[in-house]
């Protein structure tokens, strides 16, 4: 539900973030998207706590930073600058599979049969629409794929970092990649109005800013992967509402796309997998749940707030490759 719920927001940012493009430079307006992130997130993300873990959570954010809150929107706006908001939308769809491949290869996620099948006919929907969209997205695809595959470093990175809180790694990123990005749009492309100013610093808190904290709050419960597969359902969104926003023609393919994509998420969603697994020491900060097996009595150390420590124990249960259960297949 989380991750669904961020792919409505973001889903619907996109068609409204092209209504700004011709007003707003590519950088200023990926500044503003992000400083309103951290805008909608600050009262949350300074008052949480999070781990005093070190060097590998921190290099990690660094690059989650960078890649996907630099790098990242930057990219997108500059296809969007070229490309029909509703076919930019689709194109979104190759998040998923960057996401995907990332999660496998360096965070060692189960994908499983069922899931693999789920995420298949996701990308199909994606596809099919795709293959379908008007106007020339030569260029103008070659960014958004470049976004995508920032994107999907960035979805890996940020549901594995469980020492800080959602909030907080949202703030973070707002905070400095949009600032960055603001203050080298303004000296390149000079000050925009304040109208559109604050049209973008409205789009970015709801559409990334909340979007974010929803994913990966979401992502660390069910897996970079599974989660980036609802969320999935975001370019459909972006391109059904860009058919009222900006004039983009919805069609029956369209639709037909977003029912296959959504049996795609259903599929995914459903996936199970259980075997004799080993929980090792460790430290992380996330609510906790009095009704989950690994919050149990003598199952966990409570630090500060919801900073915890868990301790070894091993069993046997349905789980998916969430923070609890990064562990070799």
């Amino acid at each position: 539900m989380w991750c669904a719920l961020a792919a409505v927001l973001f889903g619907a940012a996109t068609p409204a973030t092209k209504v700004l493009i011709d007003d707003i430079s590519s950088v200023t307006l990926a500044g503003l998207l992000y400083v309103g992130a951290a805008l909608a997130l600050a009262p949350f993300g300074i008052s949480t706590r999070h781990s005093t873990q070190p060097g590998l959570q921190r290099s990690r954010l660094a690059v989650a930073v960078v890649v996907g809150g630099g790098i990242a929107p930057v990219l997108l706006l500059l296809g969007l600058d070229r490309t029909p908001a509703g076919t930019v939308s689709l194109l979104l769809n190759f998040e998923l599979v960057a996401t995907v491949v990332v999660a496998r290869i360096f965070l060692n996620e189960h994908i499983g049969r069922r899931a693999v099948l789920g995420i298949g006919i996701v990308v199909l929907g994606g596809m099919t629409l795709a293959g379908t969209a008007d106007g020339s997205v030569a260029m103008g695809g070659l960014f958004v794929a470049a976004a995508c595959v920032c994107w999907g470093i960035d979805n890996a990175i940020t549901a594995s970092l469980d020492g800080y809180s959602p909030a907080r790694i949202t703030l973070i990123k707002g905070l400095v990649a949009g600032s960055v990005n603001l203050a080298l749009g303004i000296v390149l492309y000079g000050r925009p109005e304040l109208v559109e100013s604050l049209s973008a610093l409205g789009i970015g808190a709801l559409g990334y800013g909340l979007s974010i904290t929803m994913w990966i709050t979401g992502a660390r419960l069910i897996g970079a992967a599974r989660g980036q597969a609802i969320f999935a359902l975001a370019p459909f969104v972006g391109a059904i509402l860009a058919w009222p926003i900006n004039g983009d023609h919805l069609s029956a393919t369209a639709a037909f796309a977003f029912a296959l994509s959504l049996v795609g998420v259903v599929i995914v969603s459903s996936a199970h997998h259980r075997h004799l697994h080993t929980h090792e020491p460790m430290e992380h900060a996330h609510a906790i749940d009095p009704a989950d097996q690994h919050h149990g009595p003598g199952q966990l150390e409570l630090i500060s707030g919801n900073m915890h420590r868990h301790h070894v124990v091993a069993h046997a249960h349905d789980h998916l490759p969430d923070i609890h259960h990064r562990h070799a297949h």
